[in-house]
């Protein structure tokens, strides 16, 4: 792109972004007024409000991280470190209320990697991207990173 071209763009974007935050600012609008969010806020606020539910999830997080570092340092992990990080993962996920944040977590992940993914698309096409080239996207580049 040339630099007058880069000017004249940048000029126009700056009296567009109006236009754009105000569609980002409607799509938000439209996410947060999907039941399936309501839902899924839900469950995030009831795991905020459970110490146990959190208390669970943090044990689970720290032994992790644990194994992961020395795995990285090339340490060998002992099995009564795996054992106790599994004991700590099997009642983690057999908690309802956290089992009901980390499903959440992994639903409004997926949701901003669909709009990501569409938004990046929009911008590799110049256009807006059909299901098509989403579905090609995702076979093109197994499992959809998309670039």
């Amino acid at each position: 792109m040339s630099r007058r071209n880069v000017e004249r763009f940048t000029m126009t974007t700056t009296t567009e972004e109006t236009v754009i935050m105000q569609k980002t600012r409607e799509l938000c609008d439209t996410i947060v007024a999907q039941p399936e969010f309501q839902a899924l806020q839900r469950q995030v606020a009831q795991f905020m409000n459970d110490e146990q539910a959190k208390s669970q999830y943090q044990a689970v997080v720290e032994r992790g991280d644990i194994l992961q570092q020395k795995q990285q340092m090339g340490a060998p992990l002992e099995d009564n470190e795996i054992a106790e990080f599994n004991k700590h993962r099997d009642v983690l996920v057999n908690n309802p209320v956290a089992r009901g944040f980390m499903d959440a977590q992994q639903a409004m992940h997926e949701v901003q990697k669909t709009i990501g993914q569409y938004v990046a698309k929009t911008f590799e096409l110049g256009r807006t991207p059909t299901e098509g080239d989403m579905s090609s996207c995702c076979s093109d580049h197994g499992g959809c990173g998309c670039h």
